[in-house]
């Protein structure tokens, strides 16, 4: 299947510049939104990797499989290193153009700043010395690695190395090093669709773990502490590539459908298994999740986007006229942005805490 739209822009990364915010994505004149800063007592810092696999072509336009990655860390020190912004300026425009698309109810081009919204990660900073646990994070579908900041700097703050994965081709939007990839997701995916999907994130996440030590930061990091954690399709592709693979000491799936193979029944690491109250696939939710072992949880005046940085966005654009109140239920519920941004650290932090310690 072929992306949609695929801009080859050539641009540099690995570099603080390409993540420094620009003067023009501080003047389009949209909305300005924040993300809640981590309360743990560790600033955190930031870097970014790109990824490639010569033994898989990608599904989606062919050639070799690429993937970005961002690395948050508990920092030794952030004096002079420059907080990052949540999109570089061409991610920005692009997710301006395709996010009422993927997510109907956000605004329109133009009424929001993307570009302008900053990150809690300091770019380059120094870690902090030793040894740490370290997860891998994989966004929902058509989500892109930067919607799962704030609940990473969160974990980063307390002390985990957070690895945040792209996956380009279901991914809105991901700035690689050979151009812009855009989604081929308008719309919930056919069955065929989400299985090419899954499975190429399973693969992506075993490159990930495969590539540790390769990655900035590995001096830091532990791997024999290691989790995975996703949001809908990426928790189904978390706990679908933990199966047998005993690298993984534990794993968080925040919503995610698993009826995809018979049953995942090979991944008997501590699990959690995290829903909304407000999900309109609670059921399949509920049916593919029975049998199970692994620790429930239920978030609630929530909906599916409340794992993710929507549940602080959202709020904020309907506070600002920006989104209605039916969206704002629809996207990720009722309840207040801050309580529940507080319990989803709590039980993400928690669980990891108990089982990679």
């Amino acid at each position: 299947m072929t992306s949609r739209r695929t801009l080859l822009k050539g641009t540099l990364f690995g570099s603080a510049a390409a993540l420094l915010p620009t003067a023009a994505s501080a003047s389009t004149g949209g909305a300005i939104l924040r993300l809640p800063a981590p309360a743990c007592p560790h600033p955190v810092g930031m870097l970014t990797a790109h990824l490639t696999d010569p033994s898989r072509t990608d599904p989606w336009v062919g050639g070799v499989r690429e993937l970005m990655l961002t690395v948050l860390y508990p920092a030794r020190s952030i004096d002079g290193f420059a907080r990052a912004p949540q999109l570089t300026a061409a991610e920005a425009r692009e997710f301006a153009g395709l996010a009422p698309h993927i997510h109907p109810g956000l605004p329109q081009p133009g009424v929001v700043d993307w570009g302008a919204v900053l990150t809690h990660g300091h770019v380059g900073a120094p870690p902090l010395p030793g040894r740490r646990p370290v997860l891998v994070y994989s966004p929902g579908g058509g989500d892109s690695r930067t919607l799962g900041t704030t609940l990473a700097e969160a974990l980063a703050s307390r002390g985990l190395v957070v690895v945040l994965v792209d996956h380009p081709g279901d991914a809105s939007q991901v700035e690689l090093p050979t151009g812009m990839r855009t989604t081929v997701l308008f719309g919930p995916p056919d069955p065929a669709t989400f299985r090419t999907m899954v499975d190429t994130r399973i693969a992506d996440l075993r490159l990930v773990l495969d590539r540790l030590g390769s990655l900035p930061l590995a001096q830091v990091m532990d791997s024999r502490r290691i989790g995975l954690y996703g949001h809908s399709a990426g928790g189904t592709a978390a706990v679908y590539a933990a199966r047998d693979d005993r690298r993984v000491g534990a794993v968080a799936n925040l919503e995610g459908y698993l009826d995809l193979y018979p049953s995942p029944a090979g991944c008997d690491q501590p699990l959690l298994l995290f829903r909304t109250d407000g999900f309109d696939g609670a059921a399949r939710i509920e049916s593919s999740w029975a049998g199970l072992r692994g620790r429930r949880a239920l978030l609630p005046d929530a909906n599916h986007g409340a794992f993710t940085d929507y549940g602080s966005l959202v709020p904020q654009l309907q506070t600002a006229g920006r989104v209605t109140a039916a969206a704002r239920t629809a996207l990720v519920g009722t309840g207040d942005p801050a309580v529940t941004l507080a319990e989803v650290r709590r039980r993400l932090g928690t669980f990891f805490a108990r089982h990679l310690s």
